[in-house]
């Protein structure tokens, strides 16, 4: 009698990757733009960030249109638990531009969505060590300098590699890419 052996069908693995690429890039001034220091990380999107994204794809909830780059001056690792209202980091102020810079993305393409065409910058008004960045919106001061009563959304926080030290006049220019993937076989 001939035995035959039955194969267990394969586990199907699924799930879903979301995370953000932070660069940044200090120059030197306006006019040289001569590029002094550069530093790129990963980093996670926060539960306040994934709720969020959730809510307005797949329930009622208002889409998010206006998004913000924000940079912290205190060295403060990203937490999941990080909002809007409670980042945990002190955010950076100390430039000439009178509101949060703008993230403006080129639209999503290859499960991806950046502003490297269109980057965030901020002119350095006094000396200031500079350690991560993020993405906020909503609320009602999401374009307003250290604001976290709004009731706005943090999206997501991460460390740069290196901290980058500014002094004033210095040009900081700020690449948030948000890339999605699926996590399974």
């Amino acid at each position: 009698m001939n035995k035959i052996e039955i194969k267990k069908p394969e586990t199907v693995k699924s799930g879903a990757k979301l995370k953000g690429h932070i660069t940044i890039e200090v120059f030197n001034n306006r006019e040289e733009m001569k590029l002094i220091g550069k530093s790129e990380t990963d980093n996670i999107v926060v539960n306040q960030g994934l709720n969020s994204m959730l809510g307005t794809y797949f329930s009622d909830d208002t889409q998010l249109l206006d998004w913000y780059c924000v940079i912290s001056e205190t060295n403060t690792s990203a937490s999941a638990t990080m909002t809007y209202a409670t980042p945990s980091f002190t955010e950076w102020a100390a430039y000439d531009e009178e509101t949060r810079p703008a993230w403006t993305e080129g639209g999503a393409s290859g499960q991806s969505i950046t502003n490297s065409a269109n980057k965030a910058e901020f002119t350095a008004n006094d000396t200031k060590t500079l350690y991560g960045a993020g993405l906020v919106a909503g609320g009602t001061g999401a374009a307003t300098k250290s604001n976290t009563a709004g009731g706005g959304t943090l999206f997501n926080y991460g460390l740069f590699g290196a901290a980058q030290p500014v002094v004033d006049n210095n040009v900081v220019n700020l690449t948030i890419t948000i890339s999605a993937a699926d996590d399974g076989v």
